[in-house]
Parts: C-alpha cells; sequence; structure tokens
C-alpha cells in the first residue's frame, strides 16, 4: 500500500512541478504526463519514501500550518542572526546540542532535520534513533529537554500529524 501512494504521490508532484515550469499547451501536458509515469515507473523498486505521508483533511491543513509556521520561524531566525553579526559584541555561544524528536518515519525525521538547518542559527549535524546533534549558534539550554522544547517541538507537532 505505501508503494502505491508513494507512486500516486509522486506522479502528481512531478506532473505539478512539470505544469508550473512548462508553457500549457497539450503536448507539454502529454509530455509531462509521459516522463512523469516514466519517473515514477522507474522508481517503483526504491524505498517509498512518500507513503508514510497521511493524506487526511487534517494532516493537509497541518502541512498548509506547518509552511506557515516555518516561515515565520525563518524570518525570525533571520534577524536573529543579523542582529548577532551587526552587534560589536557577537554574542554567540556556540555548541552541539543532543535533542530528542518523538518522529517515528525517516521522511519526517529528514523534514525536521532540514527545517532546523535551514533556520539560521541552528545546524542538523547527526541523526542517530531518536536524536538529533544540532549546532546551535546560542545555546540557551545544555539540558535535553530545554534545548528539545526551544528548537523541536516548533515543527515536530505538526510534523507528527502529517507523517506521524
Amino acid at each position: 500500500m505505501k508503494k502505491v501512494k508513494h507512486a500516486i504521490l509522486s506522479f502528481l508532484g512531478l506532473m505539478l512541478i512539470w505544469v508550473m515550469l512548462t508553457p500549457r499547451d497539450m503536448q507539454e501536458i502529454v509530455a509531462g504526463l509521459i516522463v512523469s509515469a516514466l519517473v515514477v515507473l522507474l522508481t517503483l523498486g526504491m524505498e517509498p519514501v512518500l507513503g508514510d505521508v497521511r493524506l487526511t483533511p487534517k494532516s493537509l491543513w497541518y502541512g498548509v500550518l506547518y509552511v506557515l509556521v516555518f516561515l515565520r520561524e525563518l524570518l525570525v531566525s533571520n534577524l536573529d542572526v543579523a542582529r548577532r553579526v551587526i552587534d560589536p559584541k557577537l554574542p554567540i555561544k556556540p555548541g552541539i546540542v543532543k535533542v530528542r524528536t518523538k518522529l517515528q518515519s525517516r521522511i519526517g525525521r529528514t523534514l525536521l532535520a532540514n527545517s532546523i538547518t535551514l533556520t539560521p542559527g541552528t545546524l542538523t549535524a547527526e541523526i542517530r534513533g531518536d536524536y538529533l546533534y544540532i549546532h546551535w549558534i546560542e545555546i540557551r539550554h545544555e539540558d535535553l529537554e530545554g534545548a528539545t522544547r526551544d528548537i523541536v517541538q516548533k515543527f515536530e507537532k505538526y510534523l507528527e500529524v502529517i507523517f506521524g
């Protein structure tokens, strides 16, 4: 079942990208259908990455909310890093912290790690089991719970509904 869901979502995603990037005439759409179908057929034997995506109204709504939360965090962290750069004292206390995630799916953990890395001031260095090792520009909490709360939980509650 996961492979079927993965194939359908892959095909729809590829078609969406194709339609957004090409002129909208019938020949281009047919070419997009063929190319998308070929890509999906060639990747059927691979791990079904998109098989963990939940397709419910709640998960779709949380997907929209997740994008908005990510954009807000991106803006806030950009402003924070810019403030640190122009401050003559350069107020940083960098280090690597260990945080825990409740996400069970590989794609959910990967998206969480990438979301953390894409927000300035943090960088996911490694994922080991339930733990992520994050380079943080200013360590505010050295304990696992505090660092998890500050870095992970703002993204995790949405990703948990989308991916489990």
